[in-house]
């Protein structure tokens, strides 16, 4: 993983409002309330989650034009795993 995947990646809209998706699902108190600013607000938490960086590079390498949107790459397991630690502190 390099560094520059995680800042692409804390940028990509398609991947934090999956982020923020997933984050709306969960029962806890989201502070920002609002689950896009959640997102925003914890998006180098959870773009800098282990293994994340390594999908995004190897979507990129094969061509992938919107790695943050393929659930194939950043799955909505991993997406909900990170979102569930960050929430739990």
């Amino acid at each position: 993983m390099a560094y520059m995947d995680v800042v692409i990646m804390t940028r990509n809209a398609s991947l934090l409002g999956r982020c923020a998706a997933a984050a709306a699902t969960e029962p806890a108190t989201l502070d920002p309330a609002d689950p896009d600013d959640w997102a925003g607000t914890h998006r180098w938490d959870l773009c800098s989650a282990p293994g994340w960086g390594e999908a995004w590079a190897s979507a990129v390498a094969s061509g992938n034009p919107d790695p943050g949107a393929d659930e194939g790459v950043i799955t909505d397991a991993m997406i909900l795993s990170e979102v569930q630690a960050v929430l739990a502190g």
